[in-house]
């Protein structure tokens, strides 16, 4: 087995989305490339109902997935395909726009106010860019949890994994979606299909990132642009890591345990025409979408 090593250490930044919903962005709308076949990923979280009761009202997307996974409170949600529905904790939904849908999304707090919640975004290759759209709504039981004797946690999402396989299937990029949580100092290798982009994204406690060679992980590469080091930094909270190639992930859990998710997948690795919500191969297939809006014919009649 060969240890993949950490490439890229990142904070997630805030931004603002949708009608004013305060949100922090990992990554999106750049470089492409970077993360094929994902796009964007978005941690929308806080405990101030202004901060996201405004929503994601009625938007389009084209030619993409996305994922939507509630941790704490809800998000209501309804397409023009006449879909409606609300994702609570532990829920995910993966939408598959296809060849266009019109859909929003609102979140609500919890009883104490608190909202939080990921999306991330998945291309669709060339072939299904104009696919029927779908909903695959899967409830927080319906969702496999692995507890290890250690006390390592893994919600299997999408994907197979340490022998389950998540409810979440058909997907275009096949890729790997998983909630894990690894105790205080605890270390534990997790295995990945080399042929796979991977990143992990921190989002409670804290870790490393990094094999047993090079326990530091990116803090290496520091050292050798001759950058000032702190041996005892972590991998915190709202923190992206990408890998560079390898058969598995290697984590060393900080004093109070660290939780992330773990995605994994296929890159697709075709041109990409990108506008907001929609993403083609070409410009050319950007006007028509932006034409069929105009014109009323982006949602496409079912066949």
């Amino acid at each position: 087995m060969s240890i993949r090593p950490v490439t890229s250490e990142t904070r997630a930044r805030p931004t603002m989305e949708g009608a004013g919903v305060r949100l922090h962005r990992a990554f999106g709308f750049a470089e492409p490339e970077r993360m094929d076949p994902f796009l964007l990923f978005d941690d929308f979280r806080g405990d101030r109902p202004a901060d996201y009761m405004a929503g994601f009202p009625w938007h389009p997307h084209r030619g993409i997935e996305t994922i939507t996974y509630v941790l704490a409170g809800s998000v209501d949600h309804g397409d023009s395909l006449g879909n409606r529905g609300t994702l609570k904790g532990g829920d995910v939904q993966w939408m598959t726009a296809g060849s266009g849908i019109l859909h929003q999304e609102m979140p609500k707090g919890n009883a104490q106010g608190q909202m939080h919640g990921f999306q991330l975004w998945a291309n669709l290759p060339k072939d299904l860019k104009m696919t029927a759209p779908r909903y695959q709504d899967v409830k927080a039981r319906d969702i496999p949890e692995i507890l290890e004797d250690d006390g390592v946690v893994v919600k299997v999402i999408t994907g197979s994994f340490w022998g389950k396989t998540g409810p979440v299937d058909g997907i275009a990029a096949d890729p790997l979606y998983l909630d894990i949580f690894v105790p205080a100092g605890r270390k534990k290798r997790f295995a990945i299909d080399t042929r796979r982009k991977a990143f992990a994204y921190v989002f409670d406690g804290a870790a490393k990132f990094a094999d047993a060679a090079n326990p530091r992980g990116v803090l290496l590469e520091k050292e050798l642009a001759g950058e000032e080091l702190n041996i005892r930094d972590l991998s915190g909270n709202r923190t992206l890591i990408e890998f560079g190639a390898g058969d598995e992930v290697v984590v060393q859990a900080g004093d109070n345990g660290v939780r992330f998710l773990l995605v994994a997948g296929a890159p697709i690795q075709e041109p990409v025409a990108w506008h907001g919500p929609i993403v083609m191969n070409t410009q050319a297939e950007l006007d028509q979408a932006m034409r069929d809006l105009r014109n009323g014919t982006f949602i496409k009649p079912a066949h």
